[in-house]
């Protein structure tokens, strides 16, 4: 029963990362008009890309908190690892302000970060669901 709570826990908690992840992206898409048209807008941007870079690390940790307690599978740690080289790769791509790859992978990051909290989030309906009936 222990073991069972921790895992729920673990799983809470990389729901959790993966949302402030995907928001944090979302704030980098925001910020990055800004950029056009404020001169705040870099300095928010260069914060948030650190924030964005340390909610991918948080990914990672969750992802493998969530899978220690039960065993399981670690793809969901590899795919976390995944996400924060592409982030790695997304921050040198703005220093070096290569922004034709900059944007692109940023969007790609958005779209996976988002695809991948609708998976968390639908599994623990079907858990829930299943559970009640």
């Amino acid at each position: 029963m222990a073991g069972q709570m921790t895992a729920a826990r673990g799983r809470t908690f990389l729901k959790i990362a993966v949302a402030v992840q995907t928001l944090s992206i979302f704030f980098q898409a925001a910020t990055a008009g800004m950029l056009l048209s404020s001169s705040h807008g870099a300095v928010l941007h260069d914060v948030g890309s650190r924030v964005m870079w340390g909610a991918s690390l948080l990914y990672v940790l969750a992802a493998i908190l969530a899978w220690r307690p039960g065993g399981g599978t670690p793809r969901p740690i590899l795919y976390a690892t995944g996400f924060l080289v592409l982030a790695s790769v997304q921050v040198v791509l703005g220093i070096a302000h290569m922004t034709s790859l900059h944007v692109p992978l940023g969007v790609l990051m958005f779209g996976l970060s988002t695809l991948v909290l609708g998976r968390l989030l639908s599994a623990s309906r079907r858990g829930r669901v299943s559970i009640r009936s």
